[in-house]
Formats: C-alpha cells, structure tokens, sequence
C-alpha cells in the first residue's frame, strides 16, 4: 500500500483521483485546497487530514518525511498554472508526483522539471487517460498499418458545456488555465500525435474566450479541430438528445466511437503509474508545445483548412 497526499482536492477532477487511488488499494493520507468545500472526501478517505493553507500542507509532509513516513506519491489537480509549482514541492518532498493535464502551460517548464527530477531521483507522471482508451488504441494499431506517406482526414469536435461561471473562475484566466485549446483540448492534441505520429503544420483559425478552432497536419493525419465551452455551439442533435456535452472525432469519414469509458482511465492510469509504466515530461511535450505554439498565434479565419463548425459562426 502506498501513502498519497493530494493538492486540489476541491476540484472537478479531483474525486476521480480519490477513486483512482482507492480502488488501486492504496491510502491518501492528506489532501489540500483553499476551498473547504470537500465532503466528497468521506466517500473516499474520511480520516485523511485537511488542510486550507498551503504552508500547514507543507510542514505536515515535511514532519511525516521527518519521522519516516515518508509519502509516495502526490496527486496534483490544482489550477493549470500552480502545476509547476506544486510538482517541485512533491520532487523536493521526496515522493513522486502525479498530476493532471496540462502537465505545465509550457515547454520550458519542462526542461526545469527534468533538471529536478535529476536532483531529486523522483519521478513525474501525468494523466494522458485517451492513450488507454480501448478505442483510440485500436485506432492506433490501424493507422500504424496504413501504407507510408498516406494520410486520414479527421475533424475533432469537443464541446463541454460551461455556464457563466468558467468565465469569472480561474479557467477563465488565459494566463491561469491556458485558454480553451490548453484547458480542454491538450489530452485530445496529445492523442493525435500518439495516434497519427510526429505534427507537421499547425493552424489556429479562430479563438474567444469560450471556443478555439485550427488546423493541424501529422504524419498520416490531417486534422481540423474545434473546442468549446458555449452550449450554443452543440449540435442540434445533441441539444434535441437534451446533451450538454458532445465529443466526436471522424477518420475518413467514420466516426471514432470513444465517448464511453471515461470515468475509469484515471483508475487504469494509476495502475500504469504503479507497474512503473506511467507516461512522463517528455510523454507531454508534444502537447504542451503544440498548444504554446496556439497561444500565441494570430487567428486566419476561414482560410485554408478549416472546421465546418465554423460556418455556423456569426460573421465577425
């Protein structure tokens, strides 16, 4: 059984973590967050110790390190921008780290976090849950017999509906959460390039603050993308269904089928984690640079390649 501590445990993400760690059979000794609004840890850990500070949080590890309980592991699902950071304080606790998407906001983080990890012997992994999918791996073992130099065209399409809130929280930062492309997108962008092989061309179309849409060339992929947080861009098939959440990704026309079996990966990821076969910083690279990259590209409109959703935009 290992000890886990955990920071963000307020979050959205944050319960699959408990559950994960739970159903690994492992233990989480303490978790975190500046918000108080936690129960949902009874269901999982109920003696776990809590705190809202992060520097109690920290003198509470450093005494079990001091008196030899060391913690193994700590599961990071705080802000985007804080994941650097609390990355470092688990290396410099002596435990490894497990932290959600976006692993850091940009590639230079992770170049420092190497260094640290060399410093310290400890390890980072990270949750790239879509590399697990039963459907997306299948998806993998037919691309990679496609003949060299051919390529599919896909179109990604990821709306999750948000209400006003996202915009006033954190999520709603650009220099906090990344913006739209980093904060919902980086784990499908990470899935392209570990399905269709190395990115050659990437385009950013359009971008607000709720939606984000582009264009990107793989080796045996072309692929148009669009990601949003606007219920007012679901299709009318969602909306009829009475759905506020609508993934599809099509390859040569055929519909990957991937939306179910989300809940679980994070259980499945874990368990990787543990067999010493978790995904790292370099795993994340492509991702991370690919959405740096979009962050600070200039719109084109609707030139070139772009995502037919975009038609149903309102004309700027």
């Amino acid at each position: 059984m290992k000890d886990f501590v955990l920071i963000g445990a307020a979050g959205y993400i944050a319960p699959r973590h408990m559950k994960a760690i739970k159903d690994t059979d492992n233990n989480l000794v303490a978790a975190m967050d500046i918000s108080d609004s936690v129960g949902v840890i009874d269901s999982y850990f109920p003696q776990a110790d809590f705190f809202t500070e992060f520097e109690r949080f920290d003198r509470h590890v450093d005494l079990l390190r001091r008196r030899g309980d060391e913690i193994d592991f700590v599961s990071i699902c705080s802000p985007n921008y804080l994941h650097d950071a609390h990355i470092r304080f688990a290396l410099r606790s002596h435990a490894n780290a497990i932290c959600e998407k976006p692993l850091v906001l940009n590639p230079w983080n992770l170049d420092a976090l190497l260094d640290v990890e060399k410093d310290t012997g400890k390890h980072v992994n990270t949750i790239l849950q879509l590399r697990l999918h039963p459907s997306i791996i299948e998806l993998k073992k037919k691309v990679a017999a496609m003949p060299d130099g051919s390529r599919q065209d896909v179109d990604l399409t990821y709306i999750t509906s948000r209400g006003h809130w996202y915009g006033i929280s954190w999520k709603g930062d650009e220099k906090k959460s990344g913006g739209i492309a980093t904060n919902i997108g980086v784990h499908f962008f990470d899935m392209l390039s570990f399905v269709f092989g190395s990115l050659r061309e990437s385009q950013l179309n359009y971008v607000s603050d709720t939606m984000s849409a582009g264009y990107l060339e793989y080796d045996k992929a072309r692929v148009r993308w669009f990601l949003s947080v606007d219920a007012e861009h679901l299709p009318q098939s969602a909306v009829a269904a009475g759905l506020r959440t609508y993934r599809s990704i099509t390859v040569g026309g055929q519909e990957v089928e991937f939306s179910g079996g989300f809940t679980d990966l994070h259980t499945v990821s874990y368990q990787h984690i543990l067999d010493g076969q978790g995904y790292g910083l370099e795993d994340s690279r492509v991702a991370v640079e690919t959405v740096s990259n979009l962050r600070n590209m200039q719109p084109k409109g609707l030139t070139g390649e772009y995502h037919p959703f975009l038609k149903r935009l309102p004309k700027q």
